[in-house]
Formats: structure tokens, C-alpha cells, sequence
């Protein structure tokens, strides 16, 4: 299982004490540090839609410029501004082979590290 996110977010925090709390292995993916690549943007996109982990409701998106936000036209538009501005991205993600969540939801995670 591989986690992504940014270890200085309080939702990140909350989710990798929850997994080391109740033993759960995972491989972290630094955002910061390791960016994101546009294939791996693509499969999420593909699985659950953009809008699903484009985070309008973060400080880094309502800190865009107006043209900015109104440049988001497109899919690959909101893509490449994801890529660029990893922070924009709801965290963690939480990845396995046959599940992909956005977030943290404590009753989630119950059903699926059981």
C-alpha cells in the first residue's frame, strides 16, 4: 500500500498515526519532496475523477490567482495545475491494488484494514 501526502498536513498525521496505531504497513510518497507524476495523476483521474481529489477547499487553491482558477478549463488544465501545485491534491491518497481513497475517514479505514 503506498500513502501520499505532505508530513507537515494535520490530515496526513491523523491518517499515519491511524495506520501505525493499527499495524498497517504502507510505503509514504512525499509530495514535497517526490512530486507527482502526470501518468500516475492520469490513473487517478481515470479511477475517480479529478474533481474528486482536486482540493478547492485548501488554502493553496484559494490563494490561486483568479486567471489562475479561471484557466482551469480542461482536465489536462487541472492536471498539470495538480502536478504543479502538489498541495492542491486532498490527502492523503491512499493507494492500493484494487482501492484508491482521498482523505482521511477513520470509518474507511476501519472497513478496509480490517
Amino acid at each position: 500500500m503506498k500513502v501520499y501526502g505532505i508530513t507537515n498536513c494535520n490530515t496526513v498525521k491523523k491518517a499515519l498515526d491511524w495506520l501505525k496505531d493499527h499495524q498497517v504497513a504502507y510505503e509514504f510518497h512525499d509530495f514535497k519532496k517526490l512530486g507527482i507524476g502526470e501518468e500516475k495523476l492520469k490513473e487517478w483521474d481515470q479511477k475517480a475523477g479529478y474533481e474528486k481529489f482536486m482540493n478547492k477547499q485548501g488554502l493553496t487553491y484559494k490563494q490561486l490567482e483568479p486567471a489562475v482558477k479561471e484557466g482551469i478549463k480542461t482536465k489536462a488544465d487541472a492536471l498539470a495545475l495538480l502536478q504543479q501545485k502538489t498541495s492542491m491534491i486532498k490527502r492523503p491518497v491512499i493507494e492500493t491494488d484494487n482501492f484508491l481513497f482521498f482523505g482521511f475517514d477513520e470509518e474507511v479505514y476501519k472497513k478496509l484494514f480490517k
